[in-house]
């Protein structure tokens, strides 16, 4: 018999650390996994080096971290939707690395498949080529980005099963499935728990195998 994944909040954040690289999923606030963040904040973890697509809005999200000053550094693609956050930024309180969207998913990518980085055309003569390497393939030249990866990732998932195998909702999949893979620990959050077996094979998008531990989540607000 398979063993359960499933701990208390408490439990997972034990396995948490101050100054700890940690993947953040969400579009501004869809699938995100809120109750990680706040399970995060009441242990008291500071000086996050954040990898997430953005910092969500003030108040929800990430944007519970930023407000709570425990992020010292985050690599992300945007934060214009957190007023907050542009402030810390401005004011040196944040650290603040921009990497493009797409660049940042195939840099995750690599992080998860263990391969030594990847060659984009994005950022070609401008400032996001600073200080890396031009690869010039076929006579077409190249950035080379090289893989994220982190020591935990926080996800969040609308069904799983005991085991961490789970399903996402629709547009809340976003970039879950791909931090679940390049982070050395992983805890997933599920709206809804269920025994092993239940989930149809053939639906399940991130499997056990990749997940570490599971706590009862909260409906995505």
């Amino acid at each position: 018999m398979a063993k359960s994944k499933v701990v208390s909040i408490d439990e997972a954040m034990s396995h948490l650390f101050s100054g700890m690289r940690i993947m953040i999923p969400g579009f501004v606030n869809c699938g995100v996994p809120e109750t990680l963040i706040k399970g995060i904040i009441s242990a008291g973890y500071t000086d996050l080096d954040v990898i997430s697509n953005n910092t969500s809005v003030q108040g929800r999200g990430i944007g519970r971290l930023v407000h709570e000053n425990r992020i010292k550094h985050i690599t992300c693609s945007h934060i214009g939707s957190n007023k907050e956050t542009m402030a810390k930024v401005v004011a040196g309180e944040i650290n603040v690395t921009f990497t493009p969207q797409g660049t940042l998913c195939e840099r995750m990518r690599a992080g998860g498949a263990g391969i030594g980085g990847v060659l984009t055309p994005t950022g070609l003569g401008t400032p996001m080529q600073e200080g890396k390497p031009v690869i010039e393939v076929d006579g077409k030249q190249y950035i080379l980005e090289k893989p994220l990866h982190a020591d935990v990732a926080i996800i969040h998932a609308w069904k799983a099963d005991k085991m961490g195998n789970c399903i996402y909702h629709h547009t809340a999949k976003n970039f879950n499935p791909i931090m679940a893979t390049a982070a050395d620990l992983v805890i997933l959050e599920a709206e809804e728990i269920v025994e092993i077996g239940e989930l149809e094979p053939d639906y399940i998008m991130t499997p056990g195998c990749l997940v570490d531990y599971v706590v009862q989540g909260c409906p995505a607000e």
